[in-house]
């Protein structure tokens, strides 16, 4: 007997007929004789609506009352599971991220994990129930409904494998695995059998929508190896685990495009020492996740930072720059656009020269500016205008031979 984890994301139940599809599948792994544990996500679209109905309301909705809207679909689903079980004979039991002793800190809609008790899933499972658990959500010290950001549910998988010592942690989506690319932006991105944490984090973080990169964090951290797989078939997926030898041959994995990021010019900041520290210190404060990040030197002891942030975080960041920066605030001082991230990923790059050449150089052939560049120990990174990102992902693989 296995005690195996199951996440399904939205696609995956989005309608009557796919949870009843979840269910049979969840039921022939509990005929093989396993404990099972499904993490589920609010059906797909629900959690889009329920934010367009808050913001119609309000276009800066209370991040308390969000976290209590939004935790309505991942209940819905749970329930709707569990009587799909129990229409094909099987015991199951829904539960709560709270119920699971879910445990976060206090910040609402993006709040992280800080233990987990696991509630009596272990005696239901015990009991020869199958444990449908709401993906996103848990609860903080103070009794208040938290929710754990985009991709959530990843999240609750990985971590509740990790507290029940899980012997197997599938995510289960609408892909067959990791490829070298979106698939629905390059034909001939190909399944790839495995890949290392570090290179799934990066891939995740740069926009690649298969996982969400706090959960690859926690699976690395606490050492879950998961595959992802596709809800729709039996075809084997990706493992994801740590790095072996053989990944560093490759010296690129994947190539990874983020749209939804936005390009932010804060200029005429005192050019002193802690300017820097300051700026940073107030966004890391407000919860907003900076990546590229270039300073320029202006002119009469002035320096312009430009960085990159999350789209939908562009009027906190506005709200706190120009609060933490009253002084320069004079309508000149904080400037945003969207941009487009396109990455590339891969172990290799540590002992392989040559990638960043590469990389330009297949841009500079497609036309394409590129306006930031960041770099890592295996990714790089380049800001460039969104109309052009599609080229630029389909270019980029191509220059790397990444296709089947």
């Amino acid at each position: 007997m296995a005690l195996i984890v199951q996440k399904y994301g939205g696609t995956s139940v989005g309608d009557v007929d796919r949870i009843k599809n979840v269910a049979q599948r969840v039921k022939e792994t509990y005929a093989a004789g396993n404990q099972v544990v499904v993490v589920v996500s609010a059906r797909s679209g629900v959690t889009n609506e329920l934010i367009g109905r808050a913001k119609a309301l309000n276009p800066q909705p209370d991040e308390r009352e969000m976290d209590m809207l939004l935790t309505v679909g991942e209940q819905e689903t749970i329930a709707l599971t569990a009587m799909a079980l129990h229409a094909l004979g099987i015991p199951a039991v829904s539960r709560t991220g709270p119920q699971a002793g879910i445990l976060t800190d206090p910040s609402h809609t993006r709040a992280r994990i800080t233990s987990i008790s696991g509630g009596d899933i272990k005696e239901q499972l015990d009991a020869g129930k199958v444990v449908i658990l709401a993906g996103f959500q848990g609860h903080s010290a103070e009794g208040q409904i938290t929710t754990l950001g985009r991709g959530g549910s990843d999240l609750s998988a990985i971590a509740i494998a990790a507290a029940l010592k899980a012997d197997l942690c599938q995510i289960c989506t609408d892909v067959d695995g990791v490829y070298t690319a979106d698939p629905r932006l390059v034909p001939d991105a190909k399944k790839l059998d495995e890949i290392s944490y570090e290179e799934m984090l990066e891939l995740a973080s740069s926009g690649s929508k298969v996982m969400q990169n706090r959960a690859v964090e926690f699976a690395q951290k606490f050492n879950v190896v998961f595959e992802v797989r596709s809800s729709f078939n039996n075809n084997p997926g990706t493992i994801v685990k740590e790095e072996v030898a053989s990944m560093e041959d490759v010296v690129v994995s994947g190539v990874a495009l983020d749209k939804n990021q936005a390009k932010i010019v804060v200029s005429d900041l005192p050019d002193r020492p802690g300017t820097a520290a300051k700026l940073f210190q107030v966004l890391g404060a407000a919860g907003i996740s900076v990546d590229m990040i270039v300073q320029n030197i202006g002119r009469d002891g002035k320096a312009n930072m430009t960085f990159t942030v999350p789209r939908e975080d562009i009027y906190r960041a506005e709200k706190t720059v120009v609060e933490s920066f009253p002084d320069e605030a004079a309508g000149k001082l904080f400037e945003a656009n969207d941009i487009a991230k396109v990455s590339v990923v891969g172990v290799g790059m540590r002992s392989h020269s040559g990638v960043a050449a590469t990389l330009f150089d297949a841009l500079a052939k497609g036309g394409v500016n590129i306006q930031l560049i960041s770099t890592s120990e295996i990714k790089i990174s380049v800001g460039i205008d969104p109309e052009d990102a599609e080229k630029a992902t389909r270019l980029v693989h191509a220059a790397f031979g990444l296709g089947q």
